[in-house]
């Protein structure tokens, strides 16, 4: 009930985790979540700030939003949080950054569902699916994350 995608990146780890830690830019990046905006008092990127994301499931619905919570929070290494429904962890989410010999970062984003009864029952049967779809969408948003860090490293626009 895992999945990851790893993109190398020509910018360094610090620019990468500027951008994939700011999650009101993630409407930019993800081909599902389309907003999201901190909740609770947090306005920025630390283990237990709050944030809920606007969903459209596989780009087409249906639309919901998810309550999160930030699981890692460790600049220009780590980025993870939580998505909660019903009160309860449905999945993982996580960005984990390594200097890449030879310059840039190497970037993987994860996803991990929780182990529950019906979550490792939905797995079973649809699980080949979602991820198949989880992984392109990853590969997609970090290449869309990756367009953005390289060109502020290249003294672009964001």
């Amino acid at each position: 009930m895992h999945g990851s995608v790893t993109v190398h990146m020509s910018a360094p780890p610090e620019v990468v985790w500027d951008v994939v830690s700011d999650v009101t830019r993630i409407g930019e990046f993800s081909p599902e979540t389309f907003e999201a905006e901190w909740v609770d008092g947090a306005s920025g990127p630390q283990v237990g700030a709050k944030f809920r994301g606007h969903v459209r499931r596989n780009g087409v619905g249906p639309v919901y939003w998810t309550a999160c919570k930030v699981t890692s929070c460790e600049p220009g290494r780590d980025f993870g949080f939580a998505v909660y429904g019903g009160g309860k962890r449905l999945n993982n989410w996580r960005y984990e950054l390594t200097p890449a010999e030879g310059g840039g970062t190497n970037v993987t984003e994860s996803f991990t569902l929780a182990g529950s009864a019906p979550m490792r029952i939905y797995w079973t049967v649809l699980g080949w699916h979602r991820k198949r779809a989880n992984e392109r969408g990853m590969r997609q948003t970090l290449e869309r994350i990756r367009a953005v860090a390289e060109a502020e490293v290249a003294g672009g626009p964001r």
